[in-house]
């Protein structure tokens, strides 16, 4: 059986696994990245709807959910959006600007995965994919790591062993659940995971009107007892999304209801009880249809007052005007689920960080065993921020390795 040698094992040929190997190797440290995958970073490719939203301009510990909200700090402080767009800049990489902070390829997210990879051959780092492994054994320094590669198997013998393989979001790109398994195989506890960054759906009435006007977008104030977006929202066959949606996914769980405030910009009670005194003869539609596209004023209209539709204003009881205003500017609805990993962007929860170095990326538990990206109970905002977590992570491993004799 081959038997190769390496400082530095790294599993897992995505953002973060290959940003801390070229990272890793500058200290002039052997590094090998191996994957199951046919393809490096799959997921890079496919993301920000091919373009890479690869960082944010604004990227603070708030952006981030953990059940230790400080884990993040250390890694972001030693890393952050002037670091990683130096990188860009070297490699001569076209972006714009988008709301929020957000940084996209003009080109395509080609060039941010061609950017790692010429880093990594610059670096000497060696990638290795179509490799599965079977078995990670520990040893007195370091592990064995028995894989194949088809069908010939081999063993890898590494110092310091890293794990970035990511979650279980979009299992079709070769998401599995392996690095948990190997979490817990060395005592790490998993905080439960779940779909993130993720329409959610619905099976009620409400999911039937959603259906009907699938397509229409508007701009929400998405929003529970927990936080608030004030962002577009889309309105899909399935349920709701857009990024209003996918951001306050992050904070729900199932059972719990949502609100959207349908028209931030307008106190809709206010806006009615003034027009009874001035147009006492119109009609709630053609008071609100300045608002709303008509499709969706005519399924709003049937769905919140259909009773008094064609009643004038007048004969309206304020009361009644300042409940249906209330309702659509807290309009709250309760999913029946979310569209699960087949289409989320990220899992939360993964390795709890409780028993992992916030400085180094380094397990508390088994020395030089390594965590990194998304495989960890860190869980990014949508913008770029989940990139932002790679890059980080990545470096801060990087440098605990790199600097060890």
């Amino acid at each position: 059986m081959t038997s190769i040698h390496t400082d530095a094992l790294i599993i897992g040929a995505g953002a973060s696994g290959l940003f801390c190997a070229f990272e890793t190797a500058a200290f002039g440290k052997s590094v090998l990245v191996i994957d199951h995958a046919n393809k490096a970073g799959k997921k890079i490719l496919m993301s920000g709807g091919g373009r890479c939203n690869f960082i944010n301009q604004d990227i603070q510990p708030r952006h981030f959910i953990s059940q230790n909200p400080h884990f993040v700090k250390s890694a972001l402080s030693g890393y952050g959006y002037d670091d990683f767009m130096m990188l860009i800049d070297k490699h001569r990489i076209s972006y714009h600007h988008k709301g929020h902070g957000q940084l996209f390829c003009d080109g395509s997210s080609k060039d941010i995965l061609n950017m790692l990879l010429d880093e990594c051959q610059q670096a000497g780092v060696q990638i290795e994919l179509n490799t599965q492994v079977h078995r990670i054994d520990a040893m007195d320094e370091g592990f064995c790591v028995y894989v194949s590669q088809h069908n010939n198997p081999k063993t890898i013998i590494a110092q310091h062993l890293v794990i970035a393989t990511g979650g279980l979001s979009i299992p079709t790109m070769g998401a599995s659940g392996f690095g948990y398994q190997v979490a817990t195989q060395f005592g790490h506890q998993i905080v439960p995971t779940c779909a993130s960054l993720v329409p959610l759906t619905f099976t009620d009435q409400t999911g039937d009107m959603i259906k009907s006007l699938s397509g229409i977008s508007l701009d929400v104030i998405a929003f529970n007892d927990k936080i608030s977006f004030e962002l577009p929202m889309l309105l899909t066959h399935r349920g709701l999304s857009g990024p209003a949606i996918l951001q306050l996914s992050n904070y729900w769980q199932l059972g719990e209801p949502i609100f959207i405030n349908l028209l931030p910009s307008l106190d809709i009670a206010r806006h009615l009880l003034d027009k009874k005194r001035t147009q006492p003869k119109a009609l709630i539609r053609t008071l609100l249809a300045p608002f709303f596209a008509k499709k969706l004023l005519i399924a709003l209209e049937s769905h919140f007052w259909a009773t008094i539709k064609d009643i004038e204003i007048a004969n309206i009881k304020d009361d009644k005007l300042i409940q249906l205003g209330n309702t659509l500017n807290t309009w709250q609805i309760k999913p029946s689920g979310t569209e699960g990993y087949r289409v989320a962007e990220v899992t939360r929860g993964g390795v709890d960080t409780k028993d992992v170095s916030g400085k180094t990326m380094e397990s508390r538990l088994k020395p030089n065993l390594y965590f990194i990206g998304e495989v960890l109970d860190v869980t990014g905002w949508l913008g770029g921020y989940n990139f932002a977590w790679a890059w980080a992570s990545g470096h801060a491993c990087a440098q605990s390795i790199g600097t060890r004799w």
